[in-house]
């Protein structure tokens, strides 16, 4: 076997030190991080800790029957809603025939996940046709518009008071369904002149919006302009119906919070369609300092009609030149338009934080519900399991891990050290992961978790003791300990990393193909042998370099593991000159 390179070897003992400071850098690090986010432990599984159960019942309102194919897809949604990863341990699944079961951990917000899996997530983008604030205060006393003057009497004025605000300083405020209400709707891209979207209009539903919002109020019949005249958000009772039976095409009314005043909505028919949304996400903006925002790409039809609309809507004076965007029923935004918005991307911009950002994201990515629910039951259920199946498991994980350990003490002796203190490492890796993979991504650990954890002993030990056997080899072939560590590196490192590799391969493949607990085995195995690979390269190998230096282990002593005599090492074979002539005795065999 070729010898490595010298400078390669030179560099690769002389600073084992670096690699040992940057793995206690990353263990600091994470766990600063996993005491600083509070969450110091992982967050367990509804089978180890319980949770919350809710139970929603499917109405047929939005002309789609109660059938199998409809509540199948309502399941799918839903569960991609509340288990996007796959490893938060939500279940979902239907009972009966109109019936839905959510199971929640303990520790998710179970109010948020209420409304993610009941909320509709129908999306339209409707002219404004009029808008003011309801009356929230007595009527003796003026009306607040947003920008924080006020007016006599709550007209469209105040409209243009809140579109003043938009412009100035973006604010949100929460709905009531926990979302933001934000100010600004614009593009990703440079906008084009309104006029060259005027000039192009296209025979859809965008030619009947353009025309309502040109014609105002003359585009709503006597019983819209009735009903406008009657509303009053401020009032929980009228919210509640407020447009909840209008269809895509019909000028409805609407009610929407702007910083804690309601505001009520005479709205037009629906330009584009929230189908038409092909990608939502939630975006941090750090130029222009406006937060987080909700970054909207759309289908190719979506877009011209965005365009054509939004072109229409720059002609108009306030607040017929506003958009409102109406989520389930409640204006969510009502943004002005100044110019044509083309590029087929957009951004709904505000005060958001970073779960409305992504909880508005969430419902636009993954869709709408082809059926509304109510929510029948909400109750705390306890742990399906319970502590004491969670305790034999850790159990059986300690006797494992025992087993373990006394064998490497008894067959490595000394170099068992260098195991165990690998298996701390990873171990405390391992911990403070899951710790911050719960408030991260929703990560919960359940019992097929536990047992991806207890089989990562058994893949991270046979690391060491592939390096370990590769170190030995080399002793027998008569080499001291420091060279035997450097020439055995690259073997071993090859076995290791292939072993790992299929390994991470059949973890990745399970998690795939699976649902449910079993990915939760699937993820906990992918992530610990991921973890054997940097513990192995950044730990275990340069210690060992460093322990080849020490008179214990450099000189073979018999409870270091690397006693020659007992492993059966030859001393090192001399080339020997052969004598010239006759006289020349026969040549021993080794020697040739």
């Amino acid at each position: 076997m070729a010898a490595p390179k010298k400078g390669r070897s030179a560099s690769a003992q002389s600073k084992p030190g670096r690699s040992l400071v940057l793995i206690l850098i990353a263990i600091v690090a994470l766990t600063g991080g996993m005491f600083a986010s509070g969450h110091t432990t992982p967050r367990l599984g509804i089978d180890l800790a319980g949770g919350t159960s809710i139970t929603l019942q499917a109405k047929a309102d939005q002309g789609s029957a109660i059938n199998k194919a409809n509540m199948d897809t309502a399941v799918e949604i839903m569960n991609r809603r509340v288990n996007g990863l796959g490893v938060s341990e939500a279940e979902v699944q239907t009972q009966g025939t109109s019936n839905i079961i959510v199971n929640i951990p303990k520790g998710t917000n179970s109010e948020e996940a209420r409304q993610q899996v009941g909320t509709t997530a129908k999306l339209y983008f409707r002219p404004v046709l009029q808008s003011e604030p309801s009356s929230a205060t007595p009527s003796a006393s003026p009306s607040t518009s947003p920008s924080g003057s006020t007016s006599p009497s709550p007209s469209s004025s105040a409209s243009t008071g809140e579109k003043a605000s938009s412009s100035s300083s973006p604010t949100a405020s929460a709905t009531s369904q926990g979302r933001a209400v934000t100010d600004a709707l614009k593009a990703d891209a440079t906008p084009s002149s309104s006029a060259g979207a005027s000039d192009s209009p296209s025979p859809s539903a965008t030619d009947s919006a353009g025309s309502a919002a040109n014609s105002g109020t003359d585009a709503a019949s006597s019983k819209e302009e009735a009903e406008y005249a009657k509303l009053d958000c401020s009032k929980a009772a009228d919210r509640a119906t407020a447009g909840k039976t209008a269809k895509p095409g019909d000028t409805t009314v609407a009610c929407g919070e702007i910083n804690k005043v309601w505001y009520k909505y005479l709205l037009g028919p629906a330009a584009v369609d929230g189908t038409e949304v092909k990608k939502a996400q939630a975006v941090f903006d750090t130029q222009t300092a406006a937060g987080w925002q909700v970054q909207m790409d759309f289908t190719s039809s979506g877009s011209k009609k965005f365009a054509d609309v939004t072109g229409k809507l720059a002609q108009n004076q306030t607040p017929q030149n506003e958009f409102g965007i109406v989520l389930d029923g409640e204006v969510v935004s009502s943004p002005y338009v100044s110019q044509s918005i083309t590029g087929g991307q957009a951004q709904i911009s505000g005060s958001f934080t970073q779960e409305e950002a992504q909880s508005l994201a969430n419902m636009l990515s993954y869709g709408a519900l082809p059926l509304s629910f109510k929510v029948a039951s909400m109750t705390t259920v306890t742990a399906a399991l319970g502590g004491e199946q969670l305790h034999a498991g850790l159990l059986a994980g300690a006797i494992g891990l025992a087993l373990v350990v006394i064998y490497l003490v008894v067959y490595y002796r000394g170099l068992s050290l260098v195991a165990m203190a690998s298996l701390l490492v990873s171990a405390i890796l391992t911990y403070v992961i899951m710790s911050l993979l719960g408030p991260a991504i929703g990560f919960a650990l359940n019992l097929p978790a536990v047992c991806g954890a207890i089989v990562a002993i058994g893949i991270t030990a046979d690391s060491f003791i592939v390096f370990f056997e590769r170190i030995r080899d080399e002793i027998r072939e008569g080499r001291t300990l420091r060279p035997a560590v450097e020439r055995a590196w690259p073997r071993a490192r090859r076995t290791i990393l292939v072993s790992d590799f299929v390994s991470f391969l059949a973890a990745a493949v399970l998690f795939i193909v699976t649902v449910g607990k079993v990915q939760g085995f699937a993820f906990t195995l992918g992530l610990t042998t991921v973890l054997d690979v940097v513990v192995v390269y950044f730990f275990t190998k340069p210690l060992m370099t460093i322990l080849a230096r020490r008179k214990f282990f450099a000189q073979g002593h018999k409870w270091s593991g690397l006693d020659p005599k007992s492993l059966g090492a030859q001393p090192p074979l001399r080339r020997t000159r052969r004598p010239a002539g006759p006289a020349a005795g026969p040549v021993d065999p080794k020697e040739a």
